[in-house]
């Protein structure tokens, strides 16, 4: 895997931003698949406005965000009102996410994350612009990257190594279990508890370990009063999910493989 932008593909354009857009999504076509399947992924026409690119094979779609520099832990996007309105249809894509080098075209990052991990809670709404912008008004968003679990960022290159395809596949494969809670409250809660034992930041963690985060959790789901029995709730639906394994006297740890 060439982990370089090809400059020559972007010779012609003179605004930057045009010009980086045409060299990452040249490098996504022609190096990438589809984490799904495994098959080509191929591009669409005419800037659909919902997706960049899509598996003809299994029909998944994936919309690509680029950045120089470090991921960090909010990602910008664009109009908050109409990414919560995709959020909860069923037009809503996953994610391709790369970090490049501005000066060397070098890539450092390139990962996918599954579209059914995006809740609302998710999406930071930014401020309005101001009266005497062009857009006076309108209001864009943040992804807040920090708050979406391990589990659901699938790299195909971290750091400027580059995973295997079975990896790829077998992190997505594993993953599909959150595809099927429909509700929206539920996963919110599946995908925080999830978060709070990854940042435990230990492979064994107590119970108690993760009532710590009692607090956070109270402050995302203001309207449960009964967070502890929400969070043994969730870490037993982790269990049975192969995510966590019970040790036995309150205590988990995480299956990584």
């Amino acid at each position: 895997m060439e982990l370089k932008l090809p400059v020559e593909v972007g010779e012609g354009y003179v605004s930057s931003s045009q010009r980086i857009r045409v060299l990452t999504e040249y490098w996504v076509r022609s190096t990438a698949f589809c984490p799904n399947c495994g098959r080509v992924l191929r591009q669409f026409e005419n800037n659909k406005p919902v997706a960049d690119f899509y598996c003809g094979n299994c029909w998944e779609e994936y919309e690509l965000k680029s950045k120089n520099g470090n991921m960090g832990r909010k990602v910008v996007d664009g109009a908050y009102a109409t990414m919560i309105e995709r959020l909860t249809s069923d037009s809503n894509p996953n994610f391709f996410f790369l970090t490049y080098d501005k000066l060397t075209l070098e890539i450092r990052n390139f990962l996918t994350i599954p579209k059914y991990f995006f809740v609302p809670t998710l999406i930071e709404r930014r401020k309005a612009l101001n009266p005497t912008a062009r857009r006076a008004g309108w209001v864009g968003c943040n992804i807040v990257m920090s708050s979406i679990p391990d589990l659901g960022k699938i790299f195909y290159v971290q750091n400027g190594v580059v995973r295997s395809k079975r990896e790829i596949l077998d992190k997505w494969n594993k993953t599909e279990f959150v595809s099927r809670t429909r509700d929206v409250d539920a996963k919110g809660w599946l995908l925080d508890v999830l978060v709070c034992t990854e940042r435990i930041k230990k492979q064994e963690f107590s119970l108690n370990e993760v009532y710590a985060f009692e607090g956070y959790l109270k402050a995302k789901h203001p309207l449960n009063n009964n967070v502890k029995a929400k969070i043994r709730q969730q870490l037993q639906f982790l269990r049975d999910k192969n995510v966590l394994e019970f040790l036995g006297r309150g205590k988990y740890r995480l299956i990584n493989e």
